[in-house]
């Protein structure tokens, strides 16, 4: 009898928010393995705010998933059977894969995993696998953070805005960490280091940050936009810089927002003389080990800690992926897949 695999499909394009029956989870035959490929048993499954875009046929910066196809995302898991020279069984491998419990691939787009010394795969794959590149590349590289100046972080308690706050803490910078909730707020200060923390759900964004940086900010790390996003960039210093890493308050929108035109923003990029820069972390895929080496040796020194959100069940993998558009994920949001 052959084996069988847990897995989510792509059934049809969500309309505004992810709806029960865009995506069909169910069990089906594993293929068969062949000369070149191993079969990978998924322990963890990110689950990321791009999801959302790759069910969608909107311009994105790769192909999205198509229709039956099984839904992608990053996985961490390990080596339980091979017939690929250089892969042995037991080895963990990280990377982009499927939302099921096993994989048979021929590792394109997955990398060994090698873990620091006592730190654990969840915490490993949550920092290394996608969200430690993002916040070291989108705040060193494009944000240039100098000592003395005044850093805010959207979504500071998630995954990736947790380490852009540690990483300006060791950059010296003045950082304001943005979340929602009082339990959020206390953590990026008490436990990260955070300067100070605005809780937007019960607080008024701007009179906030004109309290706590009165002479404005100088990098905006954003990775929310709407109302958050422009209560911030009204603020920007003279050559203020705004890495643009998401903007996941609009990604169930079923129409387009007013632009930059309709918000004066151009005129404002234009007298400040900003620099506002998108990216992907795919576009660092040849400086991965710089990242990893950097963030490695700050864990190791105690510089950065992070917080994982670990959520167990394949099968319940949609219902935690909503929380991280209403702000439920607590941390860097993981589904743990296999023991």
């Amino acid at each position: 009898m052959a084996r069988q695999r847990n897995i989510w499909r792509l059934a049809r394009r969500p309309v505004g928010t992810i709806a029960e029956g865009d995506l069909a989870y169910g069990s089906e035959a594993l293929p068969e393995l062949q000369p070149g490929q191993f079969l990978l048993q998924v322990l963890y499954l990110s689950l990321d705010p791009t999801n959302r875009i790759w069910m969608s046929d909107a311009e994105q910066y790769m192909p999205p998933v198509g229709l039956g196809e099984p839904m992608r995302g990053l996985v961490a898991g390990r080596v339980v059977e091979s017939r690929k020279d250089g892969v042995e069984v037991g080895a963990l491998y990280a990377g982009m894969g499927a939302w099921a419990d096993h994989m048979v691939t021929d590792g394109q787009g997955l990398q060994p995993l090698a873990l620091p010394p006592g730190v654990p795969l969840s915490v490993g794959f949550g920092v290394f696998g996608l969200v430690g590149p993002t916040a070291y590349f989108g705040l060193l590289d494009i944000g240039r953070p100098k000592a003395g100046e005044t850093l805010v972080v959207s979504a500071a308690a998630g995954g990736v805005g947790q380490i852009v706050g540690q990483i300006g803490k060791i950059k010296g910078c003045r950082v304001i960490g943005i979340a929602g909730g009082p339990e959020k707020c206390r953590f990026v200060v008490d436990e990260l280091g955070f300067d100070a923390a605005i809780d937007y759900r019960s607080e008024d964004v701007g009179a906030r940050l004109d309290a706590l940086a009165p002479d404005g900010v100088d990098i905006n790390f954003e990775q929310v936009g709407g109302a958050v996003s422009d209560a911030v960039f009204a603020r920007m210093r003279l050559f203020g810089r705004m890495p643009l890493c998401g903007l996941i308050a609009s990604y169930n929108d079923t129409a387009e927002r007013p632009g930059p035109a309709a918000s004066a923003a151009w005129r404002q990029m234009l007298m400040r003389r900003l620099t506002v820069q998108g990216f992907i972390v795919t576009d660092y895929a040849a400086r991965w080990d710089e990242a990893v080496q950097a963030l490695g040796g700050w864990m190791a020194e105690g510089r950065i800690k992070t917080r994982q959100d670990v959520r167990p069940g394949l099968e319940r993998a949609l219902e935690h992926l909503d929380s991280l558009y209403t702000g439920g994920n607590f941390g860097k949001l993981l589904v743990e897949v296999g023991a």
